[in-house]
């Protein structure tokens, strides 16, 4: 597999050309593209609990479609939380390490509908994989996922949710029930400059409780020696968070590497 990966990613590199960065940039606002992408997003955010907790992460998003066959794409999204933490839960220390994995796979066909909606479904799974207690649920989970958008004119609209329940897992653990709604509004300038206003709202079903952080993200689209990445940076707003959860601001900055697929 990684002898085949390697040649496709150096033959996506070079073809990058043939897309300018503003197409580049409104692909990247898509989360269905045909565009292998690898994102490194760094989180942070702070007030959990009576100590006033902070939390700091680095996700790691790589995105990478399959061709099927000439009507549809399997794209591949997986998110690898890195965390630090500390006195997230009162005097609970610091904690360091790996978080639970979430992976999603959108069946997305290849042509837009006639009304130029592009969309994709398929399953979520969360994987267990938390290096500490306090750093994941210790459940496997699983359910459906779906993102439906429009492009015009540089305007990307949109939304991606999902659902996941536990099945296995830990038994002194909490289930888990939850949902996420992203609602997503991007434009992307001639000079591949994207704008963003989105919310990553989560409910917990087991313990009725919402969080819902507004994000505001502006990103620039460069190109480095033939190669091209996204710089990003971006505030939150805690509008809401369940009982000890984040409070008021926090931010958002990372790189993104993008290899065209052709």
């Amino acid at each position: 597999m990684a002898a085949l990966l390697v040649p496709a990613l150096l033959f996506a590199t070079a073809a990058w050309a043939q897309d300018d960065t503003q197409e580049l940039a409104k692909k990247l606002s898509n989360p269905i593209a045909s565009l292998i992408s690898v994102p490194f997003q760094f989180n942070y955010d702070s007030g959990y609990g009576p100590n006033d907790g902070e939390k700091a992460f680095v996700n790691v998003q790589p995105v990478i479609p399959i061709t099927l066959n000439d009507d549809w794409n399997l794209i591949s999204r997986t998110i690898v939380p890195i965390v630090w933490q500390e006195d997230i839960a009162g005097p609970s220390g610091d904690q360091f390490g790996l978080g639970d994995i979430t992976q999603s796979l959108f069946f997305s066909p290849k042509a837009p509908t006639e009304g130029g909606i592009i969309w994709g479904a398929g399953p979520v799974f969360l994987f267990p994989t938390a290096t500490d207690d306090f750093l994941g649920g210790e459940k496997w989970g699983a359910g459906p996922t779906a993102v439906v958008l429009k492009q015009f004119d540089g305007w990307t609209v949109g939304m991606l949710a999902n659902h996941i329940w536990s099945f296995a897992g830990d038994e002194a653990r909490s289930d888990i029930s939850s949902t996420f709604l992203q609602p997503f509004v991007s434009y992307t300038t001639k000079d591949a400059w994207t704008f963003t206003l989105n919310t990553e709202s989560t409910y917990n079903w087991e313990a009725e409780a919402w969080s819902v952080p507004i994000n505001f993200q502006v990103a620039k689209l460069v190109v480095i020696d033939k190669q091209p990445i996204s710089l990003f940076a971006g505030v939150r707003y805690w509008a809401e968070s369940p009982v000890g959860g984040p409070e008021d601001f926090g931010f958002r900055t990372g790189i993104t590497f993008l290899f065209p697929k052709k």
